[in-house]
């Protein structure tokens, strides 16, 4: 889930990517060597539709092609089970804070992106549709984010020092030692207690950078829906990334 960084980043993995046959099918691969890997990892990214080879600093490639080998059904499995991309056009199906709304492109209006009932309607040129919802949702995110971080903090007697909408891709937020929140922005695809969970995860990170009891206590303290938005992440997050 959202793990807060406790020190110093380490420097960044080197990644490429390629096309492999593994005997059950073509995939793209991501390599990575990280100087903090332990051992040689396979993960699949859902945003990427690939499987991620991560290579600790004295592991070779063929090492990373025997587990690629040894896991191509797991592999060829967890690839096929993705959920269908989504691009931000015209008709697409979106969801926003857990409900569906259509996205309805009007070429010939001017306002940018806003909202009629459960369509999101945007003007301007066709190219310029994907980037312009995602601008809108990213808005939106922080929107619904920066009260709720705020809201949650006083009840802890802290202070979020600021709040950044992000896109990463292996965790929906952090929270850092300087009191800096960051969200992914694709929380505002959410049903509001799933994000109500995760702000709150977060802000109980300014007061316990961990998670240890004391650390879950005050989640609970913020939000009674821990368990279920848990469960709903699981199941549905990796879907979240399919989407734009």
């Amino acid at each position: 889930m959202a793990r807060a960084p406790h020190r110093a980043s380490a420097p960044r993995a080197k990644r490429a990517r390629e096309t492999l046959s593994l005997g059950h099918g073509v995939a793209e691969v991501e390599w990575r060597r990280s100087p903090r890997a332990r051992r040689v990892t396979l993960r699949i990214d859902p945003a990427a539709g690939a499987v991620v080879v991560t290579l600790p600093p004295r592991a070779g490639r063929a090492q990373g092609l025997a587990l690629l080998k040894a896991h191509a059904a797991w592999v060829a499995d967890r690839l096929a089970a993705l959920s269908p991309r989504v691009p931000f056009e015209d008709g697409a199906s979106v969801p926003l804070l857990g409900r569906a709304h259509t996205i309805r492109h009007r070429p010939g209006a001017i306002g940018g992106v806003w909202l009629e009932g459960d369509e999101i309607h945007v003007s301007g040129e066709a190219a310029f549709v994907s980037r312009r919802v995602t601008a809108w949702l990213r808005a939106r995110a922080k929107a619904e984010i920066a009260p709720r971080a705020a809201e949650y903090a006083a009840r802890l007697a802290r202070r979020v020092t600021r709040v950044t909408i992000k896109d990463p891709k292996s965790r929906w937020a952090s929270c850092a030692p300087d009191g800096t929140l960051a969200f992914s922005w694709r929380l505002v695809l959410a049903p509001p207690w799933v994000l109500d969970y995760v702000v709150a995860h977060e802000v109980a990170h300014l007061a316990e950078m961990n998670h240890g009891p004391r650390f879950w206590a005050a989640v609970a303290r913020l939000t009674p829906h821990t368990e279920a938005a848990k469960a709903w992440l699981a199941a549905h997050g990796p879907r979240l990334l399919r989407y734009g």
